[in-house]
């Protein structure tokens, strides 16, 4: 069994464990997203990055009230994953010169970011369930559905004229 998984036997501590990885990328976005949002030039790309900022704030907040709903310490793990996603936007993002270009790579990385998130709050909230929590799935949806939204947002961003101006 691997050094993250040693404590988890049952669906419940995957769960935790789970609730505490999403915790940590959460709060790693919360630090990259300024950076982000400063080197944007596209206006409404900036303005997506800045609301998404302030919905991140409102996901970690939900966080909490999760772990608190299911009796377990607010507490975050390192999140390799996304330790990795952001790691990769920084290095894109510091390479590119031509400005119509690097908007469209921060796109790719805030994209990047958010599928991670889409995947772990549809994960997550599909366990809540499972294991008799629908308080804490209907929480948890609400966040992975702001997900997909600031995707759908980005995408729209890219393909309305960020791509285009980029070509």
């Amino acid at each position: 069994m691997g050094v993250f998984s040693k404590d988890i036997t049952t669906l419940d501590d995957l769960f935790v464990h789970t609730l505490r990885d999403v915790y940590y990328a959460e709060n790693q976005i919360l630090k990259a997203l300024p950076k982000m949002i400063k080197k944007a030039t596209d206006p409404g790309l900036q303005q997506a990055l800045s609301e998404h900022l302030e919905q991140t704030r409102t996901h970690v907040e939900r966080l909490e009230q999760v772990f608190e709903m299911h009796g377990a310490e607010p507490k975050a793990i390192d999140c390799p994953a996304m330790d990795g996603i952001l790691k990769e936007a920084d290095e894109i993002v510091g390479d590119v010169a031509d400005k119509q270009v690097l908007d469209a790579a921060i796109i790719a990385a805030a994209q990047a970011v958010e599928h991670y998130e889409i995947t772990r709050y549809g994960t997550l909230a599909t366990w809540a369930k499972q294991l008799g929590r629908p308080d804490c799935a209907s929480v948890l949806v609400e966040t992975l559905e702001e997900e997909k939204e600031a995707d759908e947002i980005l995408t729209d961003v890219a393909k309305g004229r960020v791509n285009a101006e980029a070509a």
